[in-house]
Order: C-alpha cells, then structure tokens, then sequence
C-alpha cells in the first residue's frame, strides 16, 4: 500500500488498520512508510507519524477499534483489526453480535455485500517478548468456532508466504469474519508462493518434504499455526534421524474449519479429502495453536475421532523462553516424538533410546534456561534439513 495510490476523496483511501495502541509492538510499523496514525487535534514535531490524513486509528480500546471498523465496512470501506491475541477477548461479544448481523443480513436481498471483518491475532500466547501469563491466551478462536458456519473463517498460515495468500484472500472476500492467527516473530519459511497460494486454497495439505511414509504411515504428524508447525517439522526430522523406519506422514492444517464435517461447514474436509489427508484409522498426534479442546469439539462426527491426540496451549504460561513455552505445555519437539511413538503402528527398533533422548533433552532445556535465559543453540539455530 502506498498514500499515492490509496488516495481518495475521502482525504486518504478506502482501507484503514486498526490496532489498540500495538502498531509498532505488533511489527507492522512498516505501515508508517505509507501512512501516518490519524489524529485531528493540533501536532507538535516531536510526534511519531500523526497526521490528520493518517490512515492508522490507534487507541488503547479494543471496543474502539472494533466498533469502528465495523461502522467503517457497513460504510463500504475495507480495515483490518490487529490485536494482541490475548486481548481480542476484550471485544469478544461485539464480534459475536457481528457474526449474528451478518447471518442474518444475508437473508435480506436489499442488503449489499460489505467487505469481511478481518481480525489479525497476532502477539500471540507463544511467543510475546517480555510479556507475561495475561498476554497468553488463545481464547477468541474458541468463541467463534460455534459461530455462524455461513460467516466465521479461521485460518492458521505456518510462514510469511501462506500468511500473504490468506491475506489477500481475505481482504477480497465479503460477508465474513475472518480470524487470521499467526506470529510477530521471524519464522522459517517452508513454502514458495505458488505452494502457499495451493495450500492455502486446499485448507491442508499433505507435505511429502517433509514425510516418509510411502502412502502407508505408521503415525500422522499434524500441526496448525506458526509454532505447532516449527515443532512438528521438527520432531519429523528428529523420527527420520533417530527411527528411519518408522513411517511417517506430516499434515499441515491452514484452514481449521475444514476439520468440520461438510454437512456442518461449507469449507469441511468431503470425507475422501479427510481419509487422504489422515488416513481411515492412523493415529494421529496433532499440535494445535490454541486449546486442544477446540480441536476434539470440530472433529465431532469424524470418523474414530479418537485417533486423534491433540497437544495446545493448556494455560501454563509465564515470561520466559519460547522453547519453554511450547515445552510447559506439553507441545515441544520431544513431546510429540514420545507421544508419536507412544501412538505408532509399530513398535520402532531403537524407539525407547529416542524416547530416552527426548527426556534427557527435556531435563537439559529445564537447566539450560535457567543457567543462561535463552534457549538451547540446538533449538534456538534449528532449521529443517531435507
């Protein structure tokens, strides 16, 4: 986006971005490049990027920052919201009121189409700085799963190119309201453009790169969201090291929603498209971005639902490591090694000296920290290796 193509007679454009005072916290302050934060009162020069004409409304109000972008789409306009994942709790039930408005507003053929209420989580209960327990806390994605199937979205792009595709898709689209979850922080990027552009369009997507299993796995790894990918990816490579034998099939998850029965969401997996994804009867170890229960509560009605073992965030929290977050909440590297193992078909040759590793590394991390506050260099400098 740029002020000279974005400029129009209403003095600046058709789009604004909305966040609750995190602009720059939330690593979009690349923003300011193009634009300036909207103020009418007077200026000084010692201010930072305030303008009448600035196209960021930036207040320390969630209730603000939603309700006017919602009175800016009926308006005709476009916006997204950015907020810190833990807060969108905040503004919960006037999201809940706009899922309401919208299902019903589409039975009235003299309502127009209004651009999709776009919320960004980022900031999220992973990885936020120096930011404690308070700020960690996933809940919005549970609060509109049981929302309007015509309208609620929730999408988990795992790089910056899926998070591109799912954008752009989204900024397009009209008549929903579009969860998008995903990191501030630098993450490795799995997918060239064209890839993501693919997976994105397919909700989930098997990815062959990164699995072994020649059709026929013995476990499914599965992840959705930035995090749970890195530590799927990585407990894959950990299996392909240490058990080369062990058949293993990974499975990214984009769109969570298509986890629903197709009769229960017009974006749910067809019941061919599941099986191809997480096979008829393997189990599956699924690493999940929010609380695991939401996981379980959308794969009501799948077939033997059981299977499927699913790690998230379980409200253990704190300031501390990103490594240690993921490993408070049972969702590290080396717990999905010993549950995949716990879980496989077969028993691997050498599967119980992994699985020894997996907690002699676990007993590392729990010193390591605490003797030097940062993270492992194994973990910290991890990246996949084909």
């Amino acid at each position: 986006m740029s002020t000279a193509n974005t400029r129009e007679a209403d003095g600046g454009g058709d789009f604004r971005l909305f966040c609750p005072d995190e602009t720059a916290s939330n690593r979009l302050a690349a923003i300011f490049e193009a634009t300036d934060r909207c103020l009418q009162a007077p200026t000084l020069t010692t201010d930072d990027h305030l303008s009448p004409d600035g196209r960021v409304m930036e207040v320390l109000s969630e209730h603000l920052c939603q309700g006017w972008l919602e009175g800016y789409l009926l308006s005709g306009k476009h916006g997204l919201f950015a907020t810190y994942e833990a807060f969108a709790m905040v503004s919960a039930s006037m999201l809940i009121q706009h899922t309401k408005w919208l299902q019903h507003a589409a039975d009235l053929a003299w309502r127009a189409p209004v651009a999709s209420l776009n919320v960004l989580l980022t900031s999220t209960c992973w990885r936020n700085d120096n930011n404690g327990f308070s700020h960690q806390g996933p809940g919005l994605i549970d609060t509109a799963i049981p929302l309007a199937p015509a309208v609620v979205r929730i999408w988990f792009p795992p790089d910056a190119n899926t998070t591109l595709s799912i954008a752009d898709h989204c900024l397009r689209s009209r008549d929903h309201v579009n969860l998008i979850v995903v990191d501030k922080q630098q993450h490795l990027q799995y997918l060239n453009l064209a890839d993501a552009d693919a997976h994105c369009a397919a909700g989930a997507s098997v990815w062959d790169w990164a699995s072994n299993d020649d059709g026929e796995p013995d476990v499914v790894l599965a992840a959705a969201g930035d995090v749970p990918t890195l530590e799927t990816l990585a407990a894959a490579q950990l299996l392909r090291e240490h058990v080369p034998y062990l058949r293993v099939r990974v499975v990214n998850v984009v769109d969570l929603m298509g986890l629903l029965p197709p009769d229960d969401h017009p974006h749910g997996f067809s019941e061919q498209k599941f099986e191809d994804l997480f096979t008829a009867g393997t189990d599956v170890v699924f690493a999940f971005h929010g609380y695991p229960r939401a996981v379980h509560q959308l794969l009501h009605g799948r077939p033997s639902p059981g299977r499927f073992h699913v790690r998230g965030f379980t409200e253990q929290g704190t300031t501390t490591t990103p490594f240690d977050m993921v490993v408070l909440n049972r969702m590290s590297r080396y717990h999905l090694v010993v549950e995949a193992l716990r879980r496989s078909r077969r028993v691997p040759e050498k599967g119980t000296e992994l699985a020894e590793h997996c907690h002699a590394m676990l007993a590392r991390h729990h010193v390591h920290i605490r003797e030097h506050l940062e993270d492992m260099p194994e973990i910290r400098d991890w990246t996949w290796t084909p």
